[in-house]
């Protein structure tokens, strides 16, 4: 395995000007390209007043070119979580201009990002990016409000050497796809700096429906970046594409959803734990439903009651961070995430876990994922739970009767739960509705449970 390069590098190290970069449809571009597209796009830069720069893009090669050129101008790249113009309005006070592949309709400055032919004289090296720069990123917590997370290049390059260090031998010849944006941390850390570190050649576009990722061509062999909300809706009728490795992160991946991945593309999933503001945490191979986690090297856990602090290279702080999760270790280290913090409603003076409830659903038979959540009906106040059923317990469901199956799956969760505890309200769903980070939003999940509905 080569030895990751670090961000500053990439352009400056002395790899090949016809090395590929990143393709879109018949389209490659190269290093040489890319190191022509950033000079340009510094020198543009260098005459623009502006500090914080948004990179908003739906091409990964362009992003790149963005990203590159902020960092060598002495800019800050600002990511916001979403290009939708009326937050980009919205949130202009955050960035002195956006660069996009695109025009937008926006008040304020923007700079369309493009790749230019290349020209004929030799291309110089850049000023050199300091290691205590940083990239911004912005997350949307549950009111909307963004939330600032500044990344350090250096931790976002100890990051790509954590996953290179991995994953790296399995990698050899890979060409990197995904259904995951830049805009978010996953992204940018798995789409864009562990294949820029490793150079490997990423695709450009973003990959929305199993039909674009069956449609890949069958000449190269891909490492698929993806989420639980991506492969619970595969359509296992197309035709498998070489992908030899699958990464997921950003939520659960129930196990029915693993096995159905497993039976269409012969890979069992590589799982990420982490987030915005840690970094990566831990990992794990996922061949059994019940797999436990394994940090990745440096991370390291510390239980405060029920709380958990978490340490490691990627986190800038040196007391670290709390978990929201409640994490479950054995003797030899490996952890099982047993669900979130504060997820605790009292009903009838009783203390009642809505995560504990969700658990016991999960090991009935059939029931793929599950939701608990506190519903007021007439005043009085309830239980009730979202379920994605397998197919053939949904067929059942249809066939008996829905008050039979609800009556059997109370009857089940009696011996575990408090009377009050056994959900009283009961819906059953496609697909466990997600916001664009692939996590539950919980106020979009209460209003399936509205009276008239």
């Amino acid at each position: 395995m080569n030895k990751p390069l670090p961000l500053g590098q990439w352009l400056n190290a002395p790899r090949p000007d016809d090395m590929p970069i990143a393709w879109l449809d018949d389209r490659t571009w190269t290093l040489g390209e890319l190191r022509h597209d950033v000079t340009l796009l510094v020198e543009a830069l260098r005459q623009q007043e502006g500090e914080r720069w948004a990179l908003c893009f739906e091409n990964s090669y362009l992003f790149i070119v963005a990203l590159l050129a902020s960092l060598h101008a002495g800019k800050t790249p600002v990511i916001p979580g979403h290009s939708r113009v009326s937050l980009l309005d919205e949130q202009q006070s955050l960035f002195s201009g956006v660069l996009s592949d695109q025009t937008l309709d926006i008040q304020g400055k923007v700079i369309v990002v493009t790749s230019s032919p290349q020209s004929a004289r030799q291309w110089a090296p850049l000023p050199v990016i300091d290691d205590a720069r940083f990239v911004e990123l912005f997350t949307s917590g549950s009111t909307g409000t963004p939330r600032r997370v500044i990344k350090h290049i250096a931790s976002l390059d100890r990051e790509a050497c954590l996953l290179a260090n991995r994953f790296g031998e399995r990698l050899a010849g890979c060409s990197i796809v995904a259904s995951v944006v830049p805009q978010h941390l996953y992204g940018l850390t798995f789409r864009i700096m562990l294949p820029m570190a490793m150079g490997l050649p990423l695709h450009a576009a973003m990959l929305y429906y199993a039909e674009q990722l069956a449609a890949l061509p069958h000449d190269r062999q891909y490492l698929f970046i993806s989420s639980p909300a991506f492969l619970k809706r595969l359509d296992t009728e197309l035709t498998a594409p070489p992908v030899v490795m699958l990464i997921s992160a950003g939520g659960m991946l129930p196990w029915c959803d693993v096995t159905e991945t497993h039976g269409w593309l012969n890979v069992w999933p590589d799982e990420i734990y982490g987030s915005t503001e840690t970094g990566i945490l831990a990992w794990r191979h996922r061949q059994a439903d019940s797999v436990p986690w394994l940090a990745f090297p440096g991370v390291v856990f510390q239980s405060e009651g029920e709380i958990c602090r978490v340490t490691s290279p990627l986190i800038h702080e040196a007391a670290g961070l709390q978990l929201d999760d409640i994490l479950h270790f054995d003797s030899n280290g490996f952890f099982s995430i047993a669900g979130r913090r504060g997820r605790v409603v009292k009903i009838e003076e009783k203390r009642i876990s809505l995560n504990e409830i969700e658990r016991r659903l999960l090991e009935l038979e059939g029931i793929c994922e599950a939701a608990a959540l506190p519903v007021t009906r007439g005043g009085r106040q309830g239980i009730g739970v979202l379920l994605v059923l397998d197919e053939k317990t949904r067929q059942r469901w249809h066939q008996q009767g829905k008050k039979t199956q609800e009556l059997a799956w109370r009857r089940a969760l009696r011996p575990w739960l408090e009377p009050v505890a056994v959900p009283r309200y009961w819906r059953i769903i496609d697909e466990m509705p997600v916001n664009s980070m692939n996590k539950r939003v919980y106020a979009q999940l209460q209003e399936l449970f509205h009276e008239n509905s």
